[in-house]
Parts: structure tokens; C-alpha cells; sequence
């Protein structure tokens, strides 16, 4: 208990100590986790928002439908809802192809399914808001109507005629929008398209009015639902042509909107993972000397080696842990709206356990990578040596300093502190490149033809595939750059405490601080530079083995302009902490250094 609660005290004051550092690891893990978490959760939560949504309407097992019409295929349908499989049936009704339009002009393509005002023991749609269908009123699927813009009480016209919009409900009868109609005209090809329902003798009325295409639809349920996939087989009527469509088919549907989705989370969680990582060990090694005075001092009141590692390990864990808490409970919250973007679906959205499990441990590696090194370093430093531990003197390199004399004063400083530390400058570099692969995805999207819902001629509705994907990768984007510059600022600073001596010794030579300032600067963008060219051809290749083949690469101009962008903002961001530790006064540095 008594070595439990020191290593909680002398924890609590180290991160007293260093706030800006713990709130710098908290950001880097939680935004980390917060997207690994997400990335990895959508595929098991559409399935469960599907499922339930069909517990909540009584959606069917099994629909079939039949393009054709006639007393053939009337009498077809009505067979299969005598299957001895099938304990439960809808229908058969009407499903009628038209075009509804809004008062904002636009059109889309929808399908009316014609019910009873009463629905029956299947496939009985979820009322959200306002009420059921009734004589001269249309309701329209949740996810159609958010992307109408329509809510209860406004009109709609379908077929040239208007109807007040009496109600908004899911159904798990069709897939989510813009897949309501599952068959085409004629069982021909499938089209972007909404679904809205009327009462049975309204649809029959549209219909015959305007002399508009209809299918004929059944709802089944079977016994054993998990044998969907294999009704048709056994139910097949030679003399009419029947689409069955199962519930698993139309989970797997949803899951069609995502299929991006998914790929842009967990690569991006593995790219800011990476930031954290690099970033974290910036600040391990800039803590290096007083980490190692430390583990010196508990040696000398008589402290173990495992103590000591506990100590050095448990604040990097312990605000990694949290940080990853964080992450979970903000991917929570934006699970719902990432997991279902068309509000098609209801229910509860969790995160899945595996998802929360690599969450943890991404947390955990960001802690013990960027920190394990130090940490052994300080422990197999002797008690003396660490009680005199001073800042490590990178090695010297004859023909680099022979070169980097012919040199402008600004860029001999940059090119000598790169090349004493090419560790961090190979981190530098990688970050990045992390950051402009991101980028360059981002372009890739934007470079990519704009498409949309709707027929010719008329305002289109936004394309919710493209437009879900072009968010969530402006998010991760932005997460990156966020990151990008925070590590950006860590660098300098180290780098700048690190190097201090060797500054103000330059200084005494004659360097100025504004000469200081830009050497320090140039020592971030040389490695930013190499970092930025390498990321070009890295994200447009990874966007290529990851994206759709008809895929757009984003032009070489736009890709200029994004490398050059991160330095410009490299640049700007290393400004700061760099004229600072150039200010600082020389005397003082260097009676510092050699007491």
C-alpha cells in the first residue's frame, strides 16, 4: 500500500508539473481512439440498428414481387403465403413508380406503397412523427423525407398531384434510402429512389390516373427466418417471373453507404495513431535529462528498479487510459450519425467490444512506444551519472559540418541540427507525410465527378454515399492537421532546449536571433520538405488500393499546393517557440549549462 501510494503521489505532481504535456497526450490518444473505435464499430452496428428496426415494424423475412401483372401472378403470390414455411403474410399490394416533387422544385424518382389504414401482423412501419396514412395523405420514409428537407404538414406532389405530408416512419421491409424500390419497373434495373406510402385505394387510384408502372409485393413470414436466403429455391413458379428479396439482403444493403466509410476511419486512426505516437515520443526525449535526475534520485533514497519503472511508466499509461476513455465516449456520440447518415434505421447504437478492446490497446502502444526508451535509458543510468545527467551531445560529422560552412548562416544552423538528431528528423518527416497523405485523399475525393439523386433536369439530391465520405474525411483531415501542428510546436520546443547551448555558442559568434530563430525553423521544414514530396505518390496510392476503380487522382497542381501549404504552416507554427528559446538570454544559457 505504502509504495502504491507514492507512486500515485509522485505522479499526480509530475503532471502538476506538466500540464501542457498531459493535455497534448490526452488530445493525441483520444483522437486516436475515437476513430479506430468508430472505423471498427460500423459494420457490427448497422446490423444491429437493421435488426432493431425490424423488431420495431414486424419487418417481413422475405419479400417477393413481381413486375408482371394478371391473374397468374395474383395467384402465384397468394401460394407463397400458403407455404407451409411461411406463419405470417402482407399483402400482396401495390407498388407504383412515380415522381414526387417539393416546393423547392426538386424531383425525385419514389415508389407509393399502397396499405391499409390499419396495418396488419407484418411489416407494420414505425410512425416517428405525426400519424398513419389515411384518405388523401401521403406518409414518407424518415431517411427520404431528412433528405427532402420535408417534415409533417408540408406538401408534396407525386405523379403532378398534391398531398399533404401526414406522417414520417421506417420500415426494415426495403433497404435504407435511396434503395426503396428493390426492383424496377417491369423487374428491370433499380434506380436512386425514395419511398413513400398512401392508403390502398389512393395508390390504385395514382396509378390508373396517369397510367404509372406498378409491382405487386408480398411480405413473408417464415418460420425459421434464418432460411430466407433459401425460400426462393424451394418456390420457384416457372410461369411467372418473382424477385425474393431476403432480410439479410437488405442488411447487407445498408451496409452499401458505408463502404467507404469504414477503410477512411481505421487508416485514419492508424495515421493519427502514428502522429500520437511521434508526437509523445518528442516529449519524452525533451524530458530525457530530467527523467533520468529522477530515476537518480529514487536510486539514491533506496528506491527498486521495478518502482522506478513504475513511476516513469504509470503517468504516460495512466493519461493514456484516459485519453482513451475520452475517445470512447466522443465515439459514442458520433456513432449514431456516422453509423446511420440517411435516418432510415431506429434503435440503440453501441460500440462493439472488439472495437473498444484495439481502442485500448492503441492507447496502451501509444504509451509504452514513445516512452519505453527513455524510461530503460534512465534505469540503467548509475545513481551517480544520472544525478549529474546533463543534455545528451549529439556526435559530430566532419564532412557534413565541411559542407553545411558554405552555407547561408539560417540554413548551416537548420542542416547542422537536423543532421545531429536524424531520429526526430525521420519522425518529422513521417508526420508529414502522414498529414498530406490525408490530404491528398481528401483532394482525391473533391477531384471526383459531383454526383446526386434525381431525374435530368432537376435539382439533384446530394449524393449520400459521396457526401457522407467527404465529411468524414474532412474530419480525419482536420484531426490530422490538428495533430500535425501540435507535434510541429513539440518539435521546435525540444529541439530548441535541446540545441541551446550549440545556439548561444553560435551566437556568440555572431549569429543573430533572428538567424537563430530561422535556423530552428529551417530544422523542421527540411525533414517537412522531404516528408511533404514523399507523401504525394504514398496517399495517392493508398487512396488507389483503398477507393473505388473508377476513382479520380486529384491534379498535380492541387497536390503542389497542398505540400506547400503544410510548410507554409510549418513555417508559421515554429515561428513562435523558436524566437522564444532564440531570446533567451546567452549568459545565462551557458552558466546554466556548465554549472
Amino acid at each position: 500500500m505504502g509504495s502504491l501510494v507514492l507512486v500515485v503521489r509522485l505522479v499526480l505532481a509530475d503532471v502538476r508539473r506538466h500540464r501542457a504535456q498531459a493535455v497534448m497526450l490526452l488530445l493525441a490518444v483520444s483522437v486516436a481512439t475515437a476513430t479506430m473505435a468508430l472505423g471498427l464499430s460500423l459494420g457490427g452496428v448497422s446490423d444491429r440498428l437493421y435488426e432493431q428496426t425490424r423488431a420495431a415494424t414486424a419487418g417481413p423475412d422475405v419479400v417477393a414481387l413481381s413486375g408482371e401483372s394478371g391473374r397468374a401472378v395474383t395467384s402465384s403470390l397468394a401460394a407463397l403465403a400458403k407455404a407451409p414455411e411461411v406463419v405470417a403474410h402482407h399483402g400482396p399490394y401495390r407498388i407504383v413508380y412515380a415522381l414526387l416533387g417539393t416546393r423547392g422544385s426538386t424531383r425525385s424518382p419514389v415508389v407509393v406503397h399502397g396499405f391499409a389504414e390499419k396495418p396488419g401482423p407484418v411489416n407494420r412501419p414505425l410512425v416517428t412523427s405525426g400519424d398513419w396514412v389515411r384518405s388523401g395523405g401521403t406518409v414518407l420514409e424518415r431517411g427520404f423525407a431528412t433528405a427532402l428537407g420535408v417534415g409533417v404538414g408540408d406538401r408534396v406532389t407525386i405523379a403532378g398531384r398534391s398531398y399533404p405530408v401526414v406522417g414520417i416512419a421506417v420500415t426494415a421491409a426495403t433497404s435504407i434510402y435511396p434503395w426503396a424500390a428493390q426492383i424496377g419497373p417491369g423487374g428491370g434495373p433499380v434506380d436512386y429512389t425514395g419511398l413513400a406510402w398512401m392508403t390502398r385505394s389512393d395508390a390504385r387510384e395514382l396509378a390508373a390516373s396517369a397510367e404509372l408502372p406498378v409491382t405487386l409485393a408480398m411480405d413473408l413470414k417464415l418460420r425459421d427466418p434464418a432460411a430466407a436466403e433459401t425460400f426462393h429455391e424451394a418456390h420457384r413458379d416457372p410461369g411467372v417471373r418473382v424477385t425474393f428479396h431476403s432480410w439479410q439482403r437488405n442488411a447487407q444493403q445498408d451496409l452499401v453507404i458505408l463502404r467507404s466509410s469504414r477503410p477512411i476511419l481505421i487508416i485514419g486512426s492508424w495515421l493519427l495513431g502514428f502522429l500520437a505516437i511521434s508526437g509523445v515520443a518528442a516529449l519524452a526525449a525533451g524530458r530525457a535529462v530530467e527523467q533520468t535526475r529522477r530515476a537518480g534520485l529514487l536510486k539514491a533514497v533506496g528506491a527498486t528498479p521495478g518502482l522506478i519503472a513504475t513511476v516513469l511508466l504509470t503517468e504516460y499509461l495512466v493519461l493514456a487510459l484516459a485519453g482513451d476513455a475520452i475517445g470512447l465516449a466522443v465515439a459514442r456520440l458520433a456513432l449514431p450519425a456516422i453509423a446511420s447518415p440517411t435516418a432510415s434505421r431506429v434503435g440503440e447504437a453501441e460500440l462493439t467490444g472488439a472495437a473498444v478492446v484495439a481502442a485500448t490497446v492503441l492507447a496502451v502502444a501509444v504509451a509504452v512506444l514513445s516512452t519505453l526508451r527513455p524510461t530503460v535509458r534512465a534505469m540503467r543510468t548509475a545513481t551517480v551519472t544520472a544525478l549529474a545527467a546533463t543534455a545528451h551531445q549529439p556526435r559530430h560529422r566532419p564532412g557534413l559540418t565541411a559542407l553545411s560552412a558554405l552555407l547561408p548562416t539560417p540554413l548551416l544552423l537548420g542542416l547542422r541540427l537536423t543532421a545531429r538528431r536524424p531520429g526526430r528528423a525521420v519522425l518529422q518527416a513521417c508526420a508529414t507525410a502522414t498529414t498530406v497523405i490525408a490530404m491528398v485523399g481528401l483532394l482525391s475525393l473533391h477531384a471526383g465527378p459531383v454526383r446526386g439523386y434525381g431525374p435530368a433536369l432537376s435539382p439533384a439530391l446530394p449524393h449520400l454515399r459521396a457526401e457522407h465520405e467527404h465529411k468524414l474525411m474532412l474530419a480525419v483531415t482536420a484531426l490530422l492537421i490538428a495533430l500535425a501542428v501540435v507535434n510541429t510546436l513539440t518539435f521546435t520546443w525540444t529541439t530548441a532546449m535541446e540545441a541551446r547551448a550549440n545556439m548561444a555558442i553560435a551566437r556568440t559568434l555572431g549569429a543573430t536571433p533572428g538567424q537563430v530563430s530561422a535556423g530552428l525553423a529551417a530544422a523542421q521544414l527540411l525533414p517537412s520538405l522531404a516528408g511533404g514530396l514523399l507523401g504525394v505518390p504514398l496517399g495517392v496510392g493508398l487512396f488507389a488500393l483503398t477507393s473505388p476503380r473508377n476513382w479520380t487522382a486529384p491534379p498535380a497542381a492541387w497536390t503542389l499546393a497542398a505540400v506547400l501549404a503544410i510548410l507554409v504552416v510549418t513555417a508559421a507554427f515554429t515561428a513562435l517557440p523558436a524566437r522564444l528559446a532564440a531570446r533567451r538570454s546567452v549568459a545565462r544559457t551557458l552558466s546554466a549549462e556548465t554549472a
